[in-house]
């Protein structure tokens, strides 16, 4: 056997017996103790000024997808149910309540207008019948002011000063956006395009003078600044994207009277917190989301006259059901109906 054949035979050799010898020693990712890390935040995020909220109120034992807080006139906290179409209520003493029952046109968000009435949106069949509907204070006398004909999902809504509102339409995918945000004048005859051409056009919000809207696009992780020309029209230059989101996935959002925008991060059991400007300042997490509790966050609403913010989550399929959770926010809440 030739030299050359026995030095290559022994490097083979030398080779196996070192690879076997140092699989022991070789370096390996481990998971912490909590597990998968569903809680992680990015890095750009993981130093932000942090609070953690306390629970307050277990709606149920269920897995039930809450979304919509806002507060009526009377201090009451209404939301609703998003499979099951209802509008539910804690009032002022503790106690839940039924103010629209289950029903077929579904629930995905809620505004409640200066006169009292309910305008919930509904996604319908979730691919084209989504809907808007208006009941009294009572939950009573459904009007329907989007109809399941028009081919768009109501997700979430707000008001102008004009007695108008935008809507989020929650269509599309990351590679086929087709969903976007329209304007509806206060007289109900029209839909007006603003933003169109979104994936998953999702929360919605008006800066605390009205000039700037607030969008976020959960299926691309975007957050856009709109500078409003007027109720129906972009000012120039105006419609930006001022912050990329980490992770899944920007859902609904407030503003507080500070102009500071609160977006809750589904999937990630935390709301983030970002200035006027579109930057991150703080955050607010939901306990238990280290263990991988109640990571469904949707949304929250803000407590007209405090600072205090109410969180709602599910828990998914970890057992503990649907909670409200309550914290206070970097400024107060912004009036009662100040938008109308």
């Amino acid at each position: 056997m030739q030299k050359s054949t026995l030095v290559a035979l022994a490097i083979a050799l030398t080779s196996r017996l070192s690879l076997a010898d140092n699989s022991d020693t070789l370096p390996t990712l481990n998971y912490p103790t909590q597990g998968q890390q569903l809680y992680a935040t990015a890095a750009a995020e993981k130093d932000l000024l942090t609070i953690t909220a306390q629970p307050w109120f277990k709606v149920t034992g269920e897995a039930w997808q809450l979304e919509g807080p806002a507060f009526d006139r009377q201090g009451n906290l209404l939301f609703v149910e998003v499979l099951g179409g209802q509008v539910l209520k804690v009032d002022t003493q503790g106690q839940l309540q039924v103010a629209v029952a289950k029903n077929a046109r579904g629930s995905a968000g809620l505004a409640i207008h200066k006169d009292g009435r309910l305008f919930v949106a509904g996604l319908g069949n979730y691919v084209d019948t989504g809907n808007l509907t208006v009941y009294d204070a009572n939950g009573k006398k459904p009007e329907v002011i989007i109809d399941a004909n028009k081919g768009f999902l109501v997700d979430d809504l707000v008001f102008d000063a004009h007695g108008g509102f935008y809507f989020t339409d929650l269509k599309g995918t990351s590679t086929e956006p087709t969903g976007g945000v329209y304007y509806v004048p206060a007289d109900h005859k029209s839909i007006v395009p603003i933003l169109p051409n979104m994936a998953n056009a999702n929360g919605i919000a008006l800066s605390p003078d009205g000039k700037r809207l607030w969008v976020t696009e959960f299926g691309t992780g975007l957050l856009h600044r709109v500078e409003l020309k007027d109720a129906q029209s972009i000012a120039p230059f105006g419609a930006v994207v001022v912050y990329r989101f980490h992770g899944p996935s920007p859902d609904s959002m407030r503003v507080d009277a500070d102009g500071n925008v609160y977006v809750a991060q589904y999937s990630q059991g935390r709301v983030l917190v970002l200035n006027p400007n579109g930057l991150p300042i703080g955050q607010i997490l939901l306990p238990g989301r280290e263990a991988g509790h109640f990571l469904f966050s949707t949304s929250m609403a803000l407590k007209p006259g405090t600072r205090e913010v109410y969180l709602v989550a599910n828990d998914g399929d970890r057992g503990q059901g649907s909670m409200i959770f309550r914290a206070r926010g970097f400024a107060q809440a912004l009036p009662l109906f100040s938008h109308q």
